[in-house]
């Protein structure tokens, strides 16, 4: 599941949120905007969103989701578009199930694994799939991450733009990894863990600075959001942008006949 290597980077590290009011030496305006659009991520809400750009690892990507809060269901697919890990892959949760898929087939010639009610697997043997921790940080609203650029000492309004046909406020900033940890000292410890999960995808690319811009509606929703950086193998530059608030979101189970069932195979190894 290589070409999921993109999805891993956003669902694992966007659960963080906080700390914007210590941050860096930026426009106090600014920072107050962007602490507002970091709060407003926390409200669970229906959305879609795109994301476009490139990774040190993946080369050349793009990809899109859908999250819907009643009842809780969300697909993310990405596509590598270069290089040896071309291809697509998707998660999707339906019923309280994570399905994962790829476009070259697995095992028995099927694309998708089924990973079972989260936090419970029915395997043998104590071998577990339970996925509520992962289950979770599917849900997420990536937009969490505009909190980081609180951060920057340099922030500031770069101007109005239109993204998507809305009237945006532009801000922009760099910080380092460093410097977001830092501005998150004085939170609570889940928002510390949090963050440190979320910086840790960065650290692990080899990117240790953050160059960021947020677009942010009247109603301090994030319409769009870029993270820039250098990593061990090249540049970092993604940009998603959000669309549909509130909007149903509806997302199918795949084909039985062409998913693996873990909880079933687990068990029918431990036999």
């Amino acid at each position: 599941m290589g070409v999921l290597g993109l999805s891993a980077l956003l669902v694992t590290g966007c659960a963080a949120v906080g700390g914007a009011e210590s941050g860096g030496g930026g426009d106090p305006a600014a920072a107050a905007a962007v602490t507002r659009a970091a709060r407003k991520a926390e409200e669970p809400v229906s959305l879609r969103y795109r994301m476009t750009g490139r990774t040190p690892e993946e080369g050349r990507i793009k990809g899109e989701a859908a999250i819907g809060v009643k009842p809780p269901a969300m697909s993310l697919k990405s596509t590598v578009l270069s290089g040896p890990a071309r291809g697509t892959g998707e998660f999707r949760l339906v019923g309280g199930a994570l399905y994962v898929g790829s476009d070259q087939p697995g095992q028995g010639g099927k694309h998708w694994i089924r990973f079972g009610a989260p936090g419970r697997s029915g395997a043998a043997r104590g071998l577990g799939a339970g996925t509520g921790t992962m289950a979770d940080r599917v849900r997420d609203n990536p937009s969490h991450e505009s909190g980081f650029l609180a951060a920057a000492d340099d922030l500031k309004k770069a101007g109005v733009e239109t993204v998507g046909g809305v009237s945006t406020a532009h801000y922009t900033g760099t910080a380092t990894v460093d410097a977001i940890r830092a501005s998150y000292k004085d939170d609570g410890a889940t928002v510390r863990q949090r963050t440190e999960k979320s910086l840790a995808q960065y650290e692990k690319l080899g990117v240790d600075e953050l160059t960021m811009d947020l677009w942010t509606d009247a109603q301090d929703r994030t319409r769009q959001l870029r993270m820039q950086g250098f990593g061990r193998h090249g540049r970092l530059d993604l940009t998603l942008t959000f669309t549909d608030f509130g909007k149903p979101v509806t997302v199918k189970a795949p084909p039985a006949s062409d998913t693996v069932d873990l909880a079933e195979e687990l068990g029918k190894a431990g036999r």
